[in-house]
């Protein structure tokens, strides 16, 4: 039996490139870009938002402990909204990166579709 390969891949139903597009903008920027077959910005933008992610989740623990220290060792405020910011700003690019492949997915879709025309009334 011969190996099927990812590059004979079958076109996308409209259906199923909605369901990429509403996946890559509200659950998870580049899953919706990997389902559609676009792996490598699909991977690109996994990453990118999970670094984002984590920066912020880097900077909720650092604000958290810094608050904790205020409050228990009278210790002077430490500012680490640098990471905060630079997490959300990398991970709205990651936002902004699947919504361009996002376009790309429905417009291929678009283009491979064939026109419907009523039938012809004799």
């Amino acid at each position: 039996m011969p190996m099927k390969t990812s590059s004979g891949a079958e076109p996308l139903s409209r259906t199923k490139a909605r369901n990429c597009v509403l996946i890559n903008q509200l659950a998870t920027p580049g899953l919706g870009s990997v389902m559609a077959g676009r792996r490598v910005a699909g991977t690109g933008q996994l990453l990118l938002a999970v670094a984002g992610f984590v920066m912020v989740i880097g900077w909720f623990v650092l604000n958290a402990s810094n608050t904790y220290n205020q409050i228990v060792n009278d210790a002077e405020p430490k500012s680490a909204a640098w990471l905060g910011e630079a997490g959300g700003l990398t991970f709205l690019a990651a936002w902004v990166w699947a919504w361009a492949t996002s376009v790309q997915v429905l417009g291929s879709v678009k283009e491979q579709e064939p026109t419907r025309l009523p039938p012809r009334l004799s």
